[in-house]
């Protein structure tokens, strides 16, 4: 999943410096990242490189905001605008899925959670004075009213959905990614994320499930999520429903049809995977 980057290690923890010449730069603008495209991988700015190009222009430099380290490689937040340099423009979000090398795809996206972050808590919601940065914790402060803004993770569930040798995959209505999914939903004030997946199975096909289980959790900062992997059983059979407010398409798929993941970033393609690996070990054993 796009986290697996081992040996490397993601540090996120914040602290107050400032680049060096090599620390890599990200920027984002309109739902895109300033990178660049080169034989399927994506490499960021150097801190160098953005220096050398304002000097030139004899332009102001912009802030740099620490943002994480993966090993000993520093990330920071600048925002370069408009600027132009040579190889490197502005791609969507999305496509930063297809590239290589996962380290720079889980910066990428960890960068644009802390951004939309950022970006949206200028103001304090509580008395609209401008926030400041803390001097030690990843937290925008009010210096008037003493609101604290901590970062936003919205907790969500992706669900696996089985009944015997089948798997319910989805596709999603109106949206970018265009291949199978499972059933996902937000966890709603005053819910555990079980009951979570009762109501979203509910909600979006019409089908109730029992044995619901823990697989596993995933950070997914391209929606600024905390997704959690749950497969359970179809509880009684019966017609699906289709909420086509969200879903486009939803059936049962054998274990034998689901297709690879050549992608191996995200936690619905790794489920589905798991569940067909699973069912070819127990035909094999039969």
């Amino acid at each position: 999943m796009i986290q697996d980057i081992l040996p490397q290690k993601l540090y996120n923890t914040f602290v107050r410096k400032e680049p060096s010449p090599d620390s890599r730069i990200l920027s984002f603008r309109e739902g895109g990242a300033l990178y660049r495209e080169q034989d399927g991988e994506l490499t960021f700015l150097t801190f160098r490189q953005v220096k050398e190009y304002y000097q030139k222009k004899l332009q102001t430099l912009p802030k740099a905001v620490f943002l994480f380290s993966v090993d000993t490689q520093d990330y920071f937040l600048m925002d370069l605008g408009e600027a132009v340099m040579e190889g490197y423009r502005y791609h969507k979000m999305f496509e930063t899925r297809r590239l290589s090398p996962k380290e720079n795809v889980l910066a990428a996206a960890t960068g644009w959670h802390l951004y939309v972050w950022y970006r949206d808590n200028q103001y304090c919601g509580r008395c609209a004075h401008k926030m400041v940065h803390d001097e030690t914790l990843r937290m925008m402060k009010c210096p008037d009213c003493g609101n604290m803004v901590f970062p936003k993770i919205a907790p969500a569930v992706i669900v696996g959905v089985t009944d015997g040798d089948r798997i319910l995959m989805t596709k999603y209505a109106d949206r970018e990614y265009k291949k199978y999914a499972l059933i996902a939903g937000f966890t709603e004030i005053g819910e555990t994320a079980e009951q979570t997946v009762e109501r979203e199975v509910m909600e979006e096909v019409g089908l109730s499930v029992e044995n619901i289980r823990y697989y596993k959790s995933q950070p997914w900062g391209y929606d600024s999520n905390l997704l959690l992997g749950y497969f359970c059983d179809l509880a009684q059979k019966r017609e699906i429903h289709l909420d086509e407010t969200e879903l486009s398409l939803a059936e049962w798929v054998d274990y034998r049809d689901i297709p690879d993941d050549p992608e191996g970033l995200s936690l619905t393609r790794e489920m589905m995977i798991t569940f067909r690996e699973q069912k070819k070990r127990e035909h094999s054993q039969r």
